[in-house]
């Protein structure tokens, strides 16, 4: 896999991950059918977030690293 690909799936990878966090506060805080379900929608919108961020926070900390790997290659 190129590098380039690679990067493309991991920025795929976060902006999924910042969707679902969104979701999950959508859900938790403005949508009534959530709160209308009681523990069962509150565990749902939790899920969005908690799913969002295992997508997203290690994510970015790689995608950085392989930017800074680069960065010193060019530079080199």
């Amino acid at each position: 896999m190129t590098d380039q690909k690679l990067i493309l799936l991991l920025k795929t990878c976060i902006s999924m991950g910042i969707c679902l966090i969104l979701t999950g506060i959508y859900l938790h805080n403005f949508n009534e059918t959530v709160e209308a379900m009681g523990v069962k929608g509150i565990i749902i919108s939790a899920m969005c977030v908690a799913f969002g961020m295992v997508l997203s926070l290690p994510t970015k900390m790689y995608l950085t690293f392989i930017l800074v790997k680069r960065e010193a290659d060019k530079n080199q």
